[in-house]
């Protein structure tokens, strides 16, 4: 079962993006907000206040969807400079609790406040005090859960959202899995759990009693990991230092690319802004990919490694040119495009396993 041992704490900004804007401009306040693009063209929801989720407006929704939905929705071009500023705020006041801070976006972390600087022997009075810094300091929200570990924590942190403080101590670890529905497990989505469904799977805890080599032959590997976390097992470490995968950007634009010049102008954009990322970290690209979705929605991805790694933008912008050529573009309309660099190394000669990322700019539903 649980360790009795580790105190985690995992705290998620309430509707993080859209907070921003409505404590920065009072006229959006209480009113259905969604930060994105514009709704005459391509754009797609970022993020979505409360009050217009209540709408059923999400984020990854295009933005023509979510006027339909809520008419009289607020849209608020992203500030993504303004929301990094916030989020170095909120993390300066986590390491200053504990140096086992994990991040896995501007808006949401895991602390491990075992140990802390604090000197707090339990979890909860931790999140109840930097739940109130972080209102002081930003004047935002946050919730927060505090569990034996990270599964359970991340699960109690959006339960009572908004502004909520779940605690879920070990003794309360079984009744809590008791109430939760099949979904809730990681890697469960809409379709996997359709599928468990028809299994008769529909609780969480339903999965714990299921013959493990029919689950395997449903979900393969993956059914091992879940009936472990059905049983509220989860080892997995806080860890602060976590290595850079990837990075890279794309763009959805309002009307198709025809021309060859135009769409080879924005790959070199994005190219430079790769090179610009890669030097800040500082890191280094072995792998370069380029992502095009044509008028039809048809999506290629043609990438290029080479065994020396670069963050040069040249020779980056001269790759991304070269994987041009082998696609359809010119001959085809497209819709969207994207570069990326991944097999990220911290020199151009080695490997770095602690390398540390910035956090992903995309905002989750919660």
């Amino acid at each position: 079962m649980v360790s009795p041992l580790r105190r985690i704490i995992h705290i998620d900004m309430d509707a993080f993006y859209a907070s921003v804007e409505q404590r920065d401009n009072p006229a959006l306040r209480g009113k259905p907000v969604a930060v994105g693009g514009h709704p005459e063209g391509r754009g797609v929801v970022a993020a979505a206040s409360y009050e217009a989720r209540v709408f059923g407006v999400r984020s990854a929704m295009s933005m023509a969807k979510a006027v339909r939905l809520c008419p009289e929705l607020e849209i608020v071009r992203p500030r993504f400079t303004k929301y990094r500023d916030v989020s170095r705020e909120v993390f300066a006041l986590f390491r200053a609790v504990t140096p086992l801070v994990e991040p896995l976006s501007l808006d949401e972390a895991y602390l491990d406040v075992t140990e802390n600087r604090w000197g707090e022997a339990l979890a909860t009075p931790v999140a109840k005090r930097l739940r109130c810094q972080i209102k002081d300091q930003t004047g935002l929200t946050a919730s927060a859960g505090v569990a034996p570990n990270k599964f359970i924590a991340k699960i109690a942190s959006g339960w009572k959202k908004p502004d909520g403080l779940t605690v879920v101590s070990t003794a309360r670890v079984e009744s809590f899995l008791q109430q939760l529905p099949v979904s809730s497990l990681w890697g469960v989505g809409p379709k996997t759990a359709a599928k468990l469904r028809r299994q008769g799977i529909e609780q969480l805890v339903d999965i714990r009693a299921f013959d493990p080599d029919t689950l395997r032959g449903l979900l393969g590997q993956q059914a091992d990991s879940l009936q472990r976390l059905a049983r509220g097992e989860d080892d997995r470490p806080v860890t602060p230092h976590r290595n850079a995968k990837s990075s890279g950007s794309e763009r959805t634009y309002p009307k198709d690319l025809d021309g060859l010049d135009e769409i080879r102008a924005e790959l070199e954009r994005m190219s430079r802004q790769a090179a610009d990322w890669l030097a800040r970290q500082p890191l280094f690209a072995r792998t370069v990919t380029v992502k095009i979705r044509y008028s039809d929605f048809t999506t290629v991805t043609r990438s290029h490694t080479d065994v020396k790694p670069t963050r040069d933008p040249e020779a980056l912008v001269c790759r991304v040119i070269a994987l041009l050529d082998k696609t359809e573009c010119g001959r085809r309309a497209v819709r969207l495009l994207g570069v990326s660099v991944s097999k990220l190394v911290a020199s151009d000669t080695a490997p770095d396993p602690h390398q540390r990322p910035e956090p992903l700019l995309w905002e989750r539903e919660h």
